[in-house]
């Protein structure tokens, strides 16, 4: 079980009213993790990095996602917010939720921005806010990477070697 935080990014939506936040949250728990925080910020690249940077400081936070903020508009910033908080980029992350997300919306998945990485020893999910590409993201990507039965092989099995250096074995 991995408590797992989640942030909403948004200038329009409450936490009464964030179907995405709504069906992360479902899904999590359903998959047997624990939701350790969820809030939401607005579309403001400091705030977003300042609650970030707070979570992944957390010892107890294995996972942050956020949604909301990946696109190209002028307050969509997410990428900017969180990219420079990573110690490592996975590109597979953003290509493969790119091609999957070809499937239903066509040639309108290049304006997604999404990525994802590792900080801290914690791994970073940033996601569109559509509700599509929440599910998208957390069926075909995500709960399989934090599933530690997944075979070859999966996140989950190498987040206790996440903070170890060439010098000192974590």
């Amino acid at each position: 079980m991995l408590s797992i935080a989640l942030l909403t990014i948004s200038d329009s939506r409450t936490l009464t009213s964030d179907p995405s936040g709504d069906r992360l949250q479902e899904r999590l728990v359903n998959a047997g993790h624990q939701l350790g925080c969820r809030d939401l910020c607005a579309d403001d690249r400091y705030q977003v990095r300042a609650t970030v940077s707070q979570w992944i400081a957390d010892p107890t936070v294995d996972v942050v996602i956020t949604s909301g903020g990946t696109g190209l508009t002028g307050r969509d910033g997410s990428p900017e917010a969180i990219s420079p908080l990573l110690d490592k980029h996975m590109e597979g992350f953003g290509e493969l939720f790119r091609v999957l997300s070809f499937e239903t919306i066509g040639t309108s998945t290049l304006q997604s921005r999404c990525l994802a990485g590792v900080a801290n020893g914690t791994f970073v999910f940033v996601l569109p806010g559509s509700l599509d590409a929440v599910t998208t993201a957390w069926d075909r990507l995500i709960a399989a990477q934090l599933d530690e039965q997944t075979r070859p092989c999966n996140l989950a099995q190498i987040r206790e070697r996440l903070k170890e250096s060439a010098d000192h074995p974590a």
